[in-house]
């Protein structure tokens, strides 16, 4: 099972790191206790992490204020990935920030809150439904970012929360360094899509990765579990990097010992026998979806 792969200009280990969760409850406003979500940057740098996912719109500003304070100045070969396409209201809700000024607004803050003048990979997220995402053109807001790359202010662009056609649709305007999609083991719409993102050597970074299961896939997950000496989410982590040598899984977690936990399942090697038990029981249902960002 390949340990890297090309994510930008960067190498990258496969397993990375999610900051969501560093915000405060509902991932909004600041931790109970800051000193702490900064320890877990630093302890997931420290045990090999070179890949960070965050988002100004997290907190909002909170995970990448963080981020800084723990990590600046950065290690040379740290990749930090954000995503613009919400603002946050007082109560906590989501709103679209898709028009030219907000879109701009938000490369400008994500910029300034993690202390870079050029940012690595920008993930367009676009909107959805509890479905999933939503069908139709994506090519103008795509095109405030293609601008933005072109003045210098964003290196590589990815996007997230998009149908195969607005896949084929952006790989039309620009070069796409990741699809970012709620994707796992139970919920694998996405297959074709891996596959052809994979022989174009294109990132491929599924959120919600060990959430969604059904009674009857967990139990294959703690049967394969209990032959591995794992936890069920370490084997579902695991899985992922098994699926593609393209796929790269960002677990967030606010606990020390949960993030040395997701690091420990990119060492797990699961048997052919049961790797075919675990492939058999994926089913896709929407309505399960969660519309995570």
């Amino acid at each position: 099972m390949e340990e890297t792969f090309k994510f930008g200009a960067h190498l990258v280990r496969r397993i990375g790191y999610g900051a969501m969760q560093l915000a405060g409850p509902g991932v909004m406003g600041s931790p109970s206790d800051p000193e702490a979500a900064r320890i877990i940057l630093r302890e997931a740098v420290a045990l090999g992490v070179d890949h960070i996912d965050t988002s100004d719109f997290y907190g909002p500003h909170v995970t990448n204020l963080l981020i800084r304070e723990a990590l600046s100045p950065y290690p040379h070969d740290l990749l930090l990935v954000t995503k613009i396409r919400a603002k946050r209201g007082r109560d906590g809700s989501w709103k679209p920030a898709l028009s030219r000024a907000d879109l701009s607004k938000a490369v400008e803050d994500n910029r300034r809150n993690l202390g870079l003048d050029v940012l690595e990979i920008v993930n367009l997220r676009m909107t959805g439904t509890k479905h999933g995402p939503v069908k139709g053109s994506i090519a103008e807001p795509l095109s405030v970012l293609i601008d933005l790359q072109r003045q210098g202010l964003v290196r590589n662009i990815g996007i997230s929360n998009v149908t195969y056609e607005q896949v084929k649709e952006a790989r039309g305007l620009c070069d796409i360094a990741c699809v970012q999609n709620h994707y796992n083991l139970a919920h694998r719409g996405d297959d074709a899509l891996i596959n052809e993102l994979a022989a174009a050597g294109i990132a491929y970074v599924p959120y919600f990765p060990l959430g969604g299961f059904q009674p009857l896939q967990f139990e294959a997950l703690s049967r394969t579990a209990q032959i591995l000496d794992a936890s069920p989410s370490q084997v579902a982590l695991a899985w992922l990097l098994h699926r593609s040598p393209n796929v790269l899984v960002i677990p967030g977690t606010g606990s020390l010992a949960h993030l040395r936990e997701n690091l420990a399942a990119q060492h797990l090697i699961i048997p052919e026998q049961q790797l075919a038990e675990l492939n058999a029981i994926a089913t896709v249902r929407p309505e399960d979806d969660p519309g995570a960002i």
